[in-house]
């Protein structure tokens, strides 16, 4: 049984920041990629940020520079800084896990930036 729980998110100003962190449950025998994609309404869901099993991240093109993908593996936590936001970061930001069985997600958390 995996589990993740997300949190951090809320109501932002453009320009503003947030820090989305999420706590992941279950064995640790081994260390998973672990990233965060987002939903706005009507839109396909879009992969934001991915780090990998051994520490490498990655970022969708229209963050780069502005979020930073960490990860606390003593915590089981990961963690998604995201600065400079802009009105179409406006989202359900999702947790995900990639293990060997599939990938697991959590319930989500609201993103909304505006003025």
């Amino acid at each position: 049984q995996v589990q993740l729980v997300e949190s951090g998110g809320g109501l932002v100003q453009p320009g503003g920041s947030l820090r989305l962190s999420c706590a992941a449950s279950g064995s640790m025998f081994s260390i998973y990629s672990m990233g965060w994609y987002r939903q706005a309404p009507g839109k396909q869901r879009e992969l934001v940020a991915r780090i990998s099993n051994v520490g490498i991240p990655d970022y969708v093109s229209s963050v780069k520079g502005r979020f930073t993908i960490s990860r606390d593996n003593a915590k089981n936590t990961v963690f998604l800084q995201m600065n400079s936001l802009k009105p179409e970061d406006t989202a359900v930001y999702y947790c995900f896990r990639e293990q060997a069985e599939g990938v697991y997600w959590g319930q989500g958390t609201q993103v909304t930036v505006s003025s």
